[in-house]
């Protein structure tokens, strides 16, 4: 192995890390490439920005679920699908997998299977559990709870286009949603947002989403400029509020809010 050769080249691509695990094992094992090894772990790591979460605010949210409930069978599957996705904060694909037994129709809640097959229990609205009954009445627990036109399972590409296709038709009512790629994922965004909004702590969002680690779930607390200004208005030195503009009324503040 020659010090400018292979392993050099392997060493300092961006396969192995951070941490360059495979330059460490070399240097660990080979005494002779010691000083090649420190080299490589001086090699400073390139830092990327992490790129923005997009979510949608409660009126955005409202428009794609009124885009959807028109009084057919498609527009039903659709509401009933959209409704859901935003109670539960699930993924495309575990919308997908959801299978009627996952419902528990007494405890109005209802059974998910993330990544690694890892269970969470959500609760619903009356209003979701009622369009999931409309769409599984007469049909077996073992069954997917959502089908396609085909009445075949719904698959996560299905889904996307489904989503792409009720925001389209939702962006007349809310022109702001325009300048949005709207997708499944965002709707999953939208729920963890305003369910911070709404003074839900972020360990149980966390459990919601069924993410693994609280870091990510913090990213909406970074994101969010309701809860931001929340938390600065515990901090004003201001004790009369009167004849104040609203925080949103207010540019440099606002500007401040996106920098923190």
């Amino acid at each position: 192995m020659h010090r400018n050769g292979r392993s050099r080249c392997a060493g300092m691509t961006g396969h192995d890390g951070p941490e360059y695990p495979l330059a460490r094992f070399i240097g660990e094992h080979a005494p002779e490439y010691v000083d090649w090894w420190a080299q490589i772990h001086l090699i400073p790591i390139k830092r990327t920005s992490q790129p923005q979460i997009s979510y949608l605010n409660k009126p955005e949210m409202d428009a794609l679920l009124a885009a959807s409930d028109v009084p057919t069978v498609q527009g039903r599957r659709e509401h009933a699908l959209l409704l859901f996705m935003f109670n539960s904060g699930a993924r495309a694909s575990e919308a997908a997998q959801l299978r009627i037994g996952d419902v528990d129709w007494h405890t109005r809640s209802v059974s998910i299977t993330g990544k690694g097959n890892k269970q969470r229990r959500c609760p619903l609205w009356q209003s979701t559990l009622d369009e999931l009954r409309s769409q599984t009445e007469g049909r077996a627990t073992p069954e997917p709870v959502f089908l396609n036109r085909f009445r075949q399972t719904m698959t996560r590409s299905g889904i996307h286009a489904l989503v792409k296709r009720c925001a389209a038709r939702a962006c007349t009512t809310a022109p702001s949603m325009a300048g949005k790629k709207v997708h499944p994922h965002v709707i999953r965004h939208t729920t963890a947002s305003l369910l911070l909004q709404a003074g839900v702590d972020i360990n149980t969002i966390r459990g919601w989403l069924g993410h693994v680690s609280l870091t990510t779930t913090n990213i909406y607390a970074e994101i969010n400029l309701e809860t931001k200004a929340r938390a600065l208005a515990t901090c004003d030195v201001e004790s009369d509020t009167g004849g104040q503009k609203h925080w949103r009324d207010q540019p440099d503040l606002m500007a401040f809010l996106r920098t923190l």
